[in-house]
């Protein structure tokens, strides 16, 4: 079992998933497993603690595919839906009990613990740790927060009508790693591959089978 006990994950699954169809991705059928369950699987040998984030409609099918997972599970429902990732991150942070949380979105099957655990190093005596891509952009839904810090944040921003996630962490001391810095740790080049089309999932559905 994981002994770190100064993380939670908190997986975020509440998005409607315009691009994949009118199926549910979050519990999709990815080589014979609940995609959810792929990630929630990956973080439990990191933490014994997980939060999910979701709408009400999608809690039977979510607490199905996660049955006899090896972590706590426990939800925490958007109260208002469709107000996008952000408000999702901070319902998970404001259920989740551990110092940092690792937040990861439910599309991202091939997350590795390795990088979770070199963020929640990287993450010591900040509020967060979060990776710049080659292209610029940050992976915010695989990253490390503060859990208190990041929640404040995060409700701060929705109140000012920014829903942007990077609203959040300008509002944080947050520490930056570079991409180029993963290889060298070890950390899967899939790790931030997601999976958004019905096409996508026939693709690591061939990679995993």
């Amino acid at each position: 079992m994981p002994t770190n006990q100064t993380l939670a994950g908190v997986v975020i699954a509440g998005g409607y998933s315009t691009r994949f169809g009118d199926a549910d991705k979050a519990v999709a059928d990815l080589a014979g497993t609940p995609m959810i369950r792929r990630v929630v699987d990956r973080l439990a040998t990191v933490t014994d603690e997980i939060v999910v984030n979701c709408r009400e409609d999608q809690l039977e099918a979510i607490d199905a595919a996660l049955e006899g997972c090896d972590a706590s599970v426990r939800f925490a429902t958007d109260p208002v839906e469709d107000r996008g990732p952000l408000a999702g991150i901070r319902v998970g942070l404001e259920t989740a009990t551990r110092e940092y949380a690792a937040v990861v979105a439910c599309d991202m099957p091939f997350v590795d613990p390795a990088l979770l655990e070199l963020l929640l190093e990287r993450a010591q005596g900040s509020d967060g740790a979060v990776v710049r891509l080659e292209d610029g952009w940050y992976q915010t839904t695989q990253a490390v927060y503060r859990t208190d810090a990041m929640a404040e944040a995060c409700a701060a921003a929705l109140e000012g009508d920014d829903g942007r996630i990077l609203a959040a962490i300008d509002r944080i001391d947050c520490v930056t790693v570079a991409e180029s810095e993963l290889e060298a740790a070890g950390v899967d080049d899939a790790t931030f591959e997601s999976v958004d089309t019905q096409a996508e999932l026939e693709d690591a559905a061939d990679r995993l089978g």
